[in-house]
């Protein structure tokens, strides 16, 4: 966690300067987020909706008292069903071999080879989704002569369709058939149906839509059964006629292993040939002029973009499966290693040296409190500061405040606090500022709007007896933690960045040093030049720089620090984003750590790989979990998602528990924690994509000041861990309820300096001059000596 807070914020918002402004890049994913969603319903309708199962016939038969005498005592080819309805029967001593549920990329071309050997033609009624991933053969089955028909999109039994799903199901298949081979066809033949006499009134209905929309009905005369692999004799057997009445033979070419199919098909057709048969399609057969035509230019395209459509679907699906598992093995691997890093965090600390760091550290401390517009909180700060049962001197910096915060700390007249007024600069003009005035080696840096506990500056600043330490983080802690967003954002402080502390202090990494809470050796920033403002992210940026000049940064979990969080999503976007965006910024900074030797090659390949690995690769991932996870309870195996939902969940809140016992914290916010999924992790995720973008574009993003709610009241005789809230009293002098906005103006600009870009390849690693002798008085430095 770093805060951002202090800095000059027009009104204008992110410059503009960019090739893509966040605006466009929001209207670019809202365009994918459509594309995406439209491609994945259509692919979960089409592929796990209905599917091939068998053509037995479904259920038992129903009323047939609409189905036409005519119709259920004629020929199987059923033409004007919807008004005059009559029928076609096939040529005596003719067959007209049929296969459905294809084309299959095994045994449509199996079965084509066997015809085209024989030299017979047949007709081929295809399933919409399989000329969808196979539009090849198509193209081969219609080149080499044979006839097609469609067999609806997803083999659906259509009597138990409504109207519009049925008109979809043609309509669908007769696109894909004209995108793969450039030709319409008239002939359908149903999922599951038979012959006439099986004909009930649902499935009449069927027939009379179809006939409405073109179409005339294929049944059939005689099946094969191939389905049910009786062997290759048996389905001769069945498909032989009895008799020299002609017959529309039902057989398969997908839906399964057809292998009897074929070797059935190289003996059956020479057999009656030698009996006088003849084989024809089933247009040929009835005399039918014409079934198949060229299809027109806007069909063809049409039938190209749908094809284009489903396999974009299907691979994204196959994609978005993929990433899946990678994004839920990260987490599990995160959440394994936080776990084991913290408990031996917390071993070594509780088993000799983390109890003792050297001789207890003394000496006086220098606090910095950079203020504008403070006047909400500074008091409790400055308070709570003044209770410290640690020698401590205080400096307020008030940065061009127009809400009388410098007024209000100099009124109360409180002995050992310095205030020093400089026009606006922004936080690291701030700090540099008090820097160049402090009296001791030891420095705290505190937000305006923090209080501390009366042990906090003496455990944080312990660890200093270990002459390698240059910087120590402390444990901020949300104060305002009513409400789910106060809750989430509580939860997020113990788990999230107090496990991912612990895990850099042990790994020797330590990214950022938090400006709710951190101390230093005055020395080991004067040597970097100060606290650069080349990012968003100054916390950030001075602690990976510490790192980078062979400073030890580490963990004080007993340092605790209450602060006040955004009460509104609006306010957390804002915050978040400077974060974000200012942590990427000090990453490309910082860059040239990953192949550095020492300090700074821990912090590079461990540290920055760890930030790139779940700070922003997998928030950019956390996406495909939400869509894929509403995509499985759409098309999929609800229980299944629900139940892989529930196990994530459960490892969270093992985690939350441990590591709210870690911080000594009372579990009970972790019953917001399934909320969280719902709200809060889309607002995270949505600020990388946001960050990234924006650092993509090479957009400058400007500072925006969090609005302050006087949630802090001074902590005097407050205990540390425990880490109980510091006292409050409704009404206070100096406090706010919870929510209220206290008046503030935005920050002024700062002074004008020379661009700098910290994503360019050539973004200098520092260049800020060395700071003046502290020169004892008052005022600031000017600043262009000491920035």
């Amino acid at each position: 966690m770093t805060d951002r807070r202090h800095r000059d914020a027009p009104g204008r918002g992110p410059d503009r300067t960019g090739r893509i402004t966040p605006r466009t890049h929001w209207l670019l994913l809202s365009v994918l987020a459509v594309t995406l969603s439209t491609a994945l319903l259509l692919q979960g309708y089409t592929q796990h909706m209905f599917g091939i199962t068998s053509d037995a016939v479904t259920g038992a038969r129903g009323r047939h008292e609409t189905v036409p005498r005519q119709v259920t005592h004629g020929g199987p080819v059923i033409a004007d069903a919807a008004t005059s309805a009559h029928t076609a029967r096939v040529e005596d001593r003719t067959l007209a071999l049929t296969f459905d549920d294809g084309p299959d990329p095994v045994w449509t071309p199996r079965i084509l080879d066997a015809l085209r050997r024989n030299h017979v033609h047949a007709t081929f009624f295809v399933v919409g989704t399989q000329v969808v991933a196979h539009p090849e053969l198509v193209r081969r089955i219609v080149a080499e002569g044979h006839q097609i028909g469609i067999h609806t999109f997803t083999h659906p039994d259509l009597a138990r369709l409504a109207p519009w799903q049925r008109s979809l199901e043609l309509r669908e298949t007769q696109l894909a058939v004209a995108g793969a081979a450039g030709v319409t066809t008239a002939l359908l033949r149903p999922p599951y149906s038979s012959e006439n006499d099986a004909l009930d009134d649902a499935d009449w209905s069927v027939l009379k839509q179809a006939d409405t929309a073109g179409y005339v009905t294929a049944l059939t005369t005689q099946d094969a059964e191939d389905w049910q692999r009786p062997g290759a004799d048996r389905i001769v057997a069945r498909a032989t006629p009895r008799g020299h009445a002609g017959q529309i033979v039902l057989m398969h070419d997908g839906g399964g292993d057809r292998s009897q199919t074929v070797a059935a098909l190289n003996t059956l057709i020479p057999r009656l040939k030698t009996q006088d048969f003849r084989f024809a399609t089933v247009g040929a057969s009835v005399r039918m002029a014409g079934p198949v035509q060229r299809a027109g230019l806007g069909d063809h395209l049409q039938g190209l973009a749908l094809i284009e459509l489903l396999r974009a679907g299907d691979w994204t699906v196959w994609l978005l499966g993929v990433l899946l598992g990678v994004a839920g093995a990260i987490s599990v691997l995160r959440a394994a290693v936080l776990v084991i890093a913290a408990r031996r965090h917390r071993r070594r600390r509780t088993a000799g040296r983390g109890r003792s760091w050297g001789p207890p550290v003394t000496a006086p401390v220098s606090v910095i409190v950079p203020a504008y517009n403070e006047s909400a909180g500074i008091e409790a700060a400055v308070r709570s500061l003044l209770a410290s049962d640690h020698p401590v001197e205080i400096i307020v910096v008030d940065d061009g405040s127009t809400d009388g915060t410098a007024d209000l700390v100099e009124s109360l007249h409180l002995p050992g606090v310095r205030v020093i007024r400089q026009r606006n600069a922004g936080k690291p003009a701030a700090l540099n500022t008090g820097l160049a005035v402090a009296s001791c080696e030891l420095v705290v840096m505190v937000d305006g709007d923090t209080v501390f506990a009366p042990d906090t500056v003496r455990t944080l600043v312990q660890p200093f007896a270990d002459p390698g330490v240059g910087a120590v983080s402390g444990n901020a802690k949300v104060v305002n933690r009513g409400g789910l967003l106060g809750r989430w954002q509580h939860i997020e402080y113990v788990v999230s960045f107090n496990l991912d502390r612990r895990l850099f202090d042990l790994a020797e990494c330590m990214p950022t040093v938090p400006g709710a809470v951190g101390a230093f050796r005055r020395r080991a920033l004067f040597a970097l030049g100060g606290v650069s403002d080349v990012t968003l992210a100054e916390d950030t940026d001075l602690t990976m720089a510490l790192c980078r000049a062979g400073w030890r940064v580490v963990y004080e979990e007993g340092a605790v620090a209450w602060t006040e969080a955004p009460a509104s999503l609006n306010a957390l976007w804002r915050q978040r984003y400077r974060w974000c965006y200012g942590t990427l910024q000090a990453m490309w900074k910082h860059r040239g750590a990953l192949v550095q030797r020492g300090a700074a090659g821990k912090l590079g390949r461990r540290g920055l790989v760890y930030l790139l690995l779940f700070q922003v690769l997998l928030p950019l991932l956390a996406p495909v979990v939400d869509v894929f996870a509403l995509y499985g309870l759409l098309f999929l195996d609800p229980v299944r998602i629900i139940g892989l939902w529930l196990a994530f969940l459960l490892l969270q809140l093992l985690v939350g528990r441990y590591a709210f016992r870690l911080d000594g914290e009372r579990p009970g916010p972790l019953w917001s924690l399934p909320l969280q999924q719902f709200a809060y992790r889309q607002l995270m995720y949505l600020v990388v994509i946001q960050s990234v973008f924006t650092a993509v574009a090479g957009s400058r993003l400007r500072w925006q000041r969090m609005e302050r709610y006087g949630s802090l009241q001074a902590a005097v005789g407050a205990k540390a861990p425990g880490h109980d809230l510091p006292p409050q009293e409704p009404g206070s002098a100096h406090s706010a309820p919870y929510g209220r906005v206290p008046r503030q103006a935005p920050y002024g600009r700062p002074p004008q300096q020379a661009p700098y870009d910290p994503f360019h390849p050539l973004a200098p690693y520092d260049g800020l001059p060395q700071p003046p002798p502290h020169n004892g008085d008052r005022q600031p430095p000017p600043h262009n000596g000491f920035r």
